[in-house]
Formats: structure tokens, sequence, C-alpha cells
């Protein structure tokens, strides 16, 4: 088990690297496959040894060595926290291929739209559709009698969200809309939870701002789709969990 979930954190570092390809260039139109990576102050071509994840930003102590400009510690972060994940995925669903590779597929995702949100206020319609054409293959392949739960729960979150937007176009965006929905593919029943947590984090650090800045922060939008993703992480680590703290406590 401990080398597995070594190969995991292994994984996620490397993973972690394209991850912030993918957040930087899919917004910007440019191609994640193609090209190598550049600076994105000089445009010059990224060598090899200054591309390994976390170290090669440890070495050149956040600076870039073309140009001298700062790199955003985004990227070591993004690294060290995918890997994480992953080994956390593999460590809470160890001995169940199925749930591993969901949550694997999962948390990459959620990584993802995290810093495209944070940086371009955009939840990508590539991303989101990449997820859940790998989640319905996985199910199909492992676990096709889920289908129907996994479709209700896609179908009620985004409901639930659609709704929102209707109500509160400029706090909810149609990009949190299919995030949702997507989420309840992954998630099934626990998206419940998945979707209180996120709320519940959200509505936290809109107080704390609205406290610190006063009415002015009224004015202000936060994109929700890292309080989405933490809770989507929540709902898959512990969301059996939490239903059934909340069924024994309340039923």
């Amino acid at each position: 088990m401990g080398a597995g979930i070594a190969l995991a954190a292994l994984a996620g570092l490397m993973l972690g690297s394209f991850v912030t390809v993918v957040g930087y260039r899919l917004p910007r139109g440019e191609s994640v496959v193609g090209g190598r990576s550049h600076c994105t102050t000089c445009r010059a071509k990224i060598a090899a040894y200054d591309n390994v994840p976390v170290f090669s930003w440890l070495l050149l102590r956040g600076q870039s060595r073309c140009c001298g400009d700062r790199i955003s510690a985004r990227y070591p972060v993004t690294e060290i926290g995918l890997a994480i994940l992953y080994a956390t995925v593999v460590a809470v669903f160890w001995g169940e291929a199925l749930e591993i590779a969901l949550g694997l597929v999962f948390v990459t995702m959620l990584m993802a739209i995290t810093l495209t949100d944070l940086d371009r206020r955009i939840i990508p319609n590539k991303v989101l559709l990449v997820a859940a054409a790998a989640a319905v293959v996985i199910v199909a392949i492992g676990d096709p009698g889920s289908f129907p739960e996994r479709a209700i729960a896609a179908v009620a979150a985004g409901g639930l969200f659609f709704v929102a937007a209707l109500a509160h176009p400029k706090g909810m965006g149609l990009g949190d809309v299919k995030l949702a929905a997507v989420m309840g593919l992954f998630l099934g029943r626990n998206i419940a939870p998945a979707l209180i947590v996120a709320l519940l984090a959200g509505s936290l650090v809109g107080i704390a701002i609205i406290a610190r800045e006063g009415a002015a922060a009224r004015k202000q939008s936060l994109p929700f789709g890292p309080f989405l993703a933490f809770g989507g992480v929540v709902g898959l680590l512990l969301g059996d969990q939490l239903i059934h703290l909340y069924l024994t406590t309340f039923t």
C-alpha cells in the first residue's frame, strides 16, 4: 500500500505540472498539448531541467532563468496539492479500483477549474466535457448499475444551481451550474454534502470579506468554482460518513 501511495503522489506531482499548463493556456485559447512550455513573460522556451515539478521552482528561487521575472507560487502549490490529493484518494479507496479511478479524474478536474476560475473567472467546457466523458466510461466499465443514481444527482445539482443562476446571475454563473452537474455524475448521492460544504465555505468567506471591508465588499464578486472544488473533495473523501452522521443524528 505504501508503494502505491508513493507512486500516486509522484503521478500527482507530474500531472500537477500539466494541470498548471491547462489552467494557463486553455482560457487563453492556446493548445495544451502542442508546443514546449514557455516563460509567460518573455515567451522564451523553458528547458527540461527547469521544468521539474517543485524542485525547479525551488532551485530557481521562484524566478525565471531567462528574464528574471517572478514565477508564480501557484505552480509548486498546484503540483504539491495534486500530489497530496492523489495520495489521499489512493489511501482512502485502497482496493477499490473504480473509486480510485473516478477519484483521480475528479480531483484533477477540480484542480484545473480552480486555477482557471481564480485566474480568469472561467470554468472551461472542455475540462468539464473530458471529465464527464471519463466518468461515464469508468462507470460503464466498473459499475453500470450506479448510472441512475449518478444521473439523478447530476440533474438535481445542475438544476438547483441553474435556478440560483436565474435568481442571482451576478453571483452564480452557468459554469458553476455545469460544474455542479458534472460533480453529481462523479459523486452520486454524495453530491448533497459536497454542495452544502461548498455553500457554507463560500458564505463564510463572503461574510469575512464584508466584515473586513464593509459595505463596499458587497459589490465584489467571488469565483465560486474553488468553493465547489473544496466541497467536491470533501464529498469524495467524507461524503458517506457525513450522510451517515446526518441520518443517525436526525432520523
